[in-house]
Formats: structure tokens, sequence, C-alpha cells
């Protein structure tokens, strides 16, 4: 069964780009285009991984990752910060934290080592 991965980030580019970048790697995506859909998304899909984008409307991604840690059942997945903002300090326990523009294949590396 293909892993699944949980793509938050308000930019129907970076979503896109993203998507084909897993699916052609052999991975399921899901996609939320804020911390409200992504938390929502998280609890129905459950994936096995989460791209988190920091700067969003509504709400920042710090405060979806506290959130999602708050969440026995949820806070176990782990999280890959993408964003154009430096928010490392933000979310400490971060698989890693990527600058966007990103490069596909430090990202799909991580992802490997990360969930197989």
């Amino acid at each position: 069964m293909a892993k699944k991965i949980l793509i938050i980030d308000d930019d129907p580019v970076i979503v896109t780009y993203l998507k084909a970048l897993f699916e052609d790697n052999g991975y399921q995506t899901c996609c939320a285009s804020s911390s409200m859909e992504g938390l929502e998304q998280v609890r129905t899909e459950k994936p096995d991984l989460i791209t988190l984008d920091l700067e969003m409307p509504g709400e920042w991604g710090p405060r979806f990752y506290r959130k999602l840690r708050q969440d026995k059942e949820l806070r176990d997945i782990p999280v890959l910060v993408i964003s154009g903002i430096d928010g490392d300090h933000a979310i400490k326990d971060a698989v890693a934290f990527i600058p966007k523009p990103f490069d596909p294949d430090k990202v799909l590396g991580i992802v490997k080592k990360t969930i197989g």
C-alpha cells in the first residue's frame, strides 16, 4: 500500500509540483490550502507524512502544528516544513526545514528517509 502525504500550502503552483513529485515516486497525496482544512484532512486521511508551509491565510503553520501535536492520534505524524520564510525555530520537532525555492531531490530524499 502506498504511503500517503498531505501537502498543506496555499500556493497552487507548489501544491501541483509537490503532488506530481510525490505521485511520480509512488506516493499517494492529498492537499489542503489552509491550516483549518489541513487539520480536517489529517483526521480523515491519516497521512504518513505532512509537508507544511508556514505562511498561509487564516492560520499560520505553527498554530496548525501545535494543534496537531495536542491530538494523541495525530501527534506522531512527521512534518516536513517547506516555506519561503525562515521559520525553523517555529516548529522544533519538524523532520526538516526546507526553504523555498526547494530542491526536489532533497525533498524526496527526506521523505524516503522518513517514511520509506
